[in-house]
C-alpha cells in the first residue's frame, strides 16, 4: 500500500529526498499538479513506464505527457524547439500547456506518438519543479485508471491507486478544471486538445 507524505511549500528536504530515491529506484508517485494529481516515473526508466502503462490500462496508444522543472531541460527529451514554441513558452509556462515537439531518438516509445514527437510542459507548481529539477523529467499522466476521472487529492489517490502505486505526494486538493490545452507544433500549429488555455488567447500565434 502506497504511503502519504506531506508535499506543501515548504516541503521537509527529507520528503524531497525520499519522493526522489523512490523515483530513481523505479518507483510510481502521484505528484500533485497545477490542475490533478499525476503519475510520475522516471522518463528513461522501462520498468518504471511499464508499471504506469499497467496501472492505466488501455489507452490506445495515447503516449504519456512528460514534464520538466524549466524550459532548459527540454533538451532531455526534444530534438529542436521551434521559434514559435519558445514564443508559447514565454507566454504560457509555467502553466497548462502542453507542447508536442519532435522527440529525441533515444525516448522510448511510450512517449512517443506514431509521429514521434513527444509531449511536453513545465508545471505550475514550484515543488513539483524543484522536485523535476533533482529528477529529470517526469511522467505527468493523470492518476487514475484509463476511463475514470482523474484525482483532485491524495486520499482519492489512495483509494483507487494505493495497492499499485508506491508513494503519494499530499501537496492537499489541486484545482482541477479543464486539462492542459494541447499544441502540436510542426509541420504545424495546431490544437490536438482543447483544455485550459482557450483557442482565444492562443490566436495570435496562428496569425
Amino acid at each position: 500500500m502506497a504511503i502519504i507524505l506531506p508535499f506543501s511549500d515548504p516541503t521537509a528536504p527529507e520528503v524531497l529526498k525520499q519522493a526522489i530515491a523512490c523515483i530513481q529506484d523505479g518507483g510510481v508517485v502521484a505528484i500533485p499538479t497545477d490542475s490533478f494529481y499525476a503519475l510520475a516515473v522516471g522518463a528513461f526508466n522501462p520498468g518504471a513506464l511499464r508499471r504506469v502503462q499497467a496501472i492505466k490500462g488501455q489507452r490506445d496508444h495515447n503516449p504519456f505527457p512528460v514534464l520538466v522543472s524549466d524550459p532548459e531541460d527540454l533538451d532531455q527529451v526534444v530534438a529542436e524547439i521551434p521559434p514559435i514554441s519558445e514564443k508559447l513558452m514565454q507566454q504560457f509556462w509555467p502553466g497548462l500547456l502542453t507542447l508536442v515537439l519532435k522527440a529525441k531518438p533515444y525516448v522510448l516509445p511510450v512517449l512517443k506518438n506514431q509521429s514521434g514527437n513527444i509531449g511536453v510542459r513545465q508545471p505550475n507548481n514550484p515543488q513539483i519543479c524543484k522536485l523535476l529539477a533533482q529528477t529529470g523529467p517526469l511522467t505527468g499522466t493523470s492518476a487514475n485508471h484509463a476511463g475514470n476521472s482523474p484525482a483532485q487529492s491524495a486520499e482519492v489517490v489512495l483509494q483507487l491507486l494505493g495497492s499499485e502505486i508506491d508513494l503519494i505526494l499530499d501537496g492537499g486538493e489541486t484545482p482541477g478544471g479543464e486539462p492542459s490545452t494541447v499544441i502540436e507544433v510542426e509541420p504545424e500549429l495546431r490544437i490536438l486538445r482543447q483544455g485550459a488555455i482557450s483557442q482565444e488567447a492562443l490566436e495570435k500565434f496562428f496569425q
